[in-house]
């Protein structure tokens, strides 16, 4: 028996034919439902937050509030669609609008615009409150508040310090560093200086230089993982007074807000990223065939490594891993691609210690990825060259592809696993 996928490559589908007995995984993401009523979903998780009085009652009168929100390379978590609610739901404790300050959590990145502002948190929020940004590399408006136990002395931006209660906002996904994006991530990096940045991505990196990245900053792991750990200190730090994170479905839509305290909200919430985008494999396969899904999640490598982080992690140390990512913008974003100019591996990770950016990490990873494992890649034929750079094989069909991957595998039954959403879905080995 055979059976037949269709996968996304671009604006079009390829298909492949299988035989079903060797295809131990078809890794898809389940159903949730989404959100029909936001503010209604909204006013109901701050009246009923986890382990937190609701908010009305975390706020006095008097008080000032900074809301941290994420910047414009977060566009999806759509502020504009709930941070009016919270103005209100702040209104009605008793916090005039003049009492409450938004804090763009850019982290290092670079400064919005007036327009991005409008576009990120719509033009409601933008009227009613003051908007500041937190850029990392300005460092006069940082103050140190602490050290980590790890030994990272800790600045934040002077507005989220000077406030009296802070609030924060952002999404919760599957994070390839830290384990899960949202919650203390608005702290770290969001609104930290950039020493700070500088020393907490640090524990992404092995101990050893040469041996690149750590085994314990993963998507998903938490539990040991030093970077969250050392996040979560600094977040302390800061004791913010509540939090309010919303987790998407796999169309994108709202499917759950969760609010209250700062930490085990958070933790509530990626229970509900893993439901939802956790897919339980019984084993490791030999071949993993992982398209991203199609365009925009294909649109260039950096958009790729999702996929092939996700497949990685269901491929056999021995195995091969066909991607089909069409990559039309081959060499965007630049601050990615230019990684792949340096002569080898090592020369690659040992910038990035001096210089962390998180694009860096992601060229360095896929790199130490591609070298433990065949990673074919189906693609334009003009980005031959530049995934070539990358240490990968590029090939234009998926029957070349397969060819290839038989011939590495040097048998004919060996197991395959099939992820069609493998930007978004994490395999997760049982037992």
């Amino acid at each position: 028996m055979v059976k037949e996928f269709s996968l996304g490559f671009g604006d079009k589908e390829l298909k492949v034919t299988l035989p079903e007995e060797q295809v131990i995984n078809v890794v898809e993401g389940k159903p949730a439902n989404a959100i029909s009523d936001i503010a209604a979903a909204v006013k109901e998780a701050l009246a009923n937050p986890i382990d937190s009085p609701p908010l009305k009652e975390v706020v006095t009168p008097g008080d000032t509030v900074a809301i941290i929100a994420s910047d414009i390379t977060r566009q999806w978590i759509k502020h504009d669609q709930f941070l009016p609610v919270l103005l209100d739901e702040l209104n009605a404790a008793g916090i005039p609008d003049s009492a409450i300050k938004l804090v763009v959590a850019l982290g290092a990145h670079r400064h919005h615009t007036d327009q991005e502002n409008i576009l990120v948190y719509g033009q409601e929020t933008v009227s009613r409150i003051e908007i500041v940004q937190s850029h990392a590399p300005t460092e006069e408006d940082f103050v140190y508040v602490g050290k980590t136990s790890r030994g990272v002395d800790t600045y934040f931006n002077k507005h989220v310090v000077n406030a009296d209660k802070v609030i924060l906002t952002g999404g919760i996904v599957y994070h390839l560093m830290a384990g899960f994006g949202g919650g203390r991530k608005a702290v770290m990096p969001g609104i930290s200086g950039y020493a700070t940045i500088q020393g907490n991505h640090s524990f992404c990196l092995h101990d050893v230089v040469g041996q690149g990245v750590s085994p314990h900053c993963i998507s998903g792991k938490l539990e040991g993982n030093n970077m969250h750990e050392d996040m979560t200190e600094m977040a302390e730090l800061l004791k913010p007074a509540f939090l309010l994170n919303v987790v998407f479905n796999a169309e994108g839509k709202f499917s759950r807000f969760v609010a209250g305290h700062w930490y085990t909200a958070w933790l509530e919430g990626t229970r509900t990223v893993e439901r939802i985008f956790g897919v339980p494999i019984t084993a490791k396969a030999d071949l993993v065939i992982a398209s991203a899904g199609g365009f925009p999640k294909d649109i260039n490598l950096y958009q790729g490594s999702k996929t092939i982080d996700n497949a990685f992690m269901a491929t056999k140390e021995d195995g091969v891993i066909i991607l089909l990512l069409e990559c039309r913008d081959i060499m965007e974003p630049p601050d990615f691609s230019s990684w792949f100019n340096y002569e080898s591996l090592y020369d690659r990770e040992v910038a990035l210690r001096e210089g962390f950016t998180v694009p860096g990490f992601i060229a360095v990873k896929c790199g130490l990825m591609a070298k433990q494992i065949p990673h074919i890649v189906v693609t334009l034929p003009e980005n031959k060259a530049f995934i070539e750079k990358a240490g990968m094989i590029a090939v234009t069909t998926l029957e070349e592809a397969m060819a290839i991957a038989e011939e590495k595998l040097g048998r004919k039954d060996y197991t395959i696993t099939v992820m069609a959403h493998a930007a978004n879905t994490v395999p997760i080995l049982q037992g």
